[in-house]
């Protein structure tokens, strides 16, 4: 299962928090830390691999380039690969670049996973709000996540293992 989304939308913040290990995915205040495929071994069973971010970073034009390249050269070659994990900004209407990753899975035949970060800087309200939004555009369930106070994460570690066995069986 790879972990996409846009530069600073917490990824590795929420990977940490989904294997409940502190600092095992590095974490970073400025956005575009994450340069390189890292691939974690959950349960000696599947691996997270958290994929550089795209859109706003503070690098050259061809650093991000490359990363963009790197991501595509992984998910085209990636044979092993059951899904994908699109992490949204709840504060924050899905991208262009968001809606490209989700067609691309989709010419694929690639189960994607919509997680809406950062539903702690929301109220209740408007984090329903966001839900059905997400869900309506994008055609697809969202589950809000919230890695300082844990909403989310048996959702989606459900979410996840449900796709790993569905992937097993096939």
């Amino acid at each position: 299962m790879a972990l996409a989304g846009r530069s600073n939308v917490g990824k590795s913040s929420l990977l940490n928090k989904l294997v409940g290990q502190k600092g095992l995915a590095k974490v970073s205040g400025t956005p575009g830390k994450t340069r390189s495929l890292n691939f974690f071994l959950v349960n000696e069973n599947f691996y997270l691999v958290d994929l550089p971010g795209y859109g706003y970073a503070r690098v050259p034009k061809a650093v991000k380039e490359s990363w963009g390249e790197l991501v595509e050269q992984y998910l085209t070659g990636a044979s092993r690969l059951i899904g994908l994990v699109l992490l949204l900004d709840s504060r924050r209407d899905p991208t262009p670049e968001d809606a490209q990753m989700l067609e691309w899975l989709a010419a694929r035949e690639l189960p994607a996973l919509i997680v809406l970060t950062k539903a702690d800087k929301l109220k209740r309200s408007q984090i329903n709000q966001k839900v059905q939004q997400v869900e309506r555009d994008l055609q697809l369930s969202a589950i809000p996540t919230s890695v300082k106070s844990g909403m989310g994460k048996n959702d989606l570690v459900r979410a996840i293992v449900d796709l790993v066995e569905e992937s097993s069986t096939r």
